[in-house]
């Protein structure tokens, strides 16, 4: 048994290059080999979003607080709120963030493939998210 005690790393700005807006990583994760799970908690500012991405084998959203977007290729922009689950198959091409007005947190967990999590695309532009 391991326990990360809650404060014990710093928080992390989400880097400009996979995010738009103010986004802030608590609290990450990654299990031991051959565990390939890592995850984080997420928090999304109001308009902030993540780029277009996919993880090789799928990624679980559970979110915590606020109202947020999701969207996949092809698809229509849906809302989620607290207490929603939302699953994205492997290689899915998707975003996530908060909605215009409102901050959204939530957490992200995915497995690695081959060492790897999540293969980061293009950014969301102001259009695709409808502002």
């Amino acid at each position: 048994m391991d326990i990360t005690r809650n404060g014990s790393h710093a928080s992390a700005k989400g880097s400009a290059d996979y995010f738009t807006g103010a986004v802030r990583i608590d609290a990450p994760f990654k299990g031991s080999e051959p565990a390939r799970v890592s995850g984080a908690t997420v928090t999304f500012e109001p308009g902030a979003r993540t780029a277009w991405h996919t993880h090789p084998l799928g990624q679980t959203l559970i979110v915590l607080s606020g109202e947020g977007l999701v969207q996949r290729e092809s698809g229509p922009i849906e809302p989620i709120l607290p207490g929603d689950v939302v699953w994205f198959a492997p290689g899915e091409k998707h975003w996530h963030g908060a909605a215009p007005t409102t901050a959204m947190s939530h957490i992200a967990i995915a497995e690695a493939l081959d060492g790897k999590v999540v293969d980061w695309l293009e950014h969301v532009s102001d259009e695709q998210y409808g502002i």
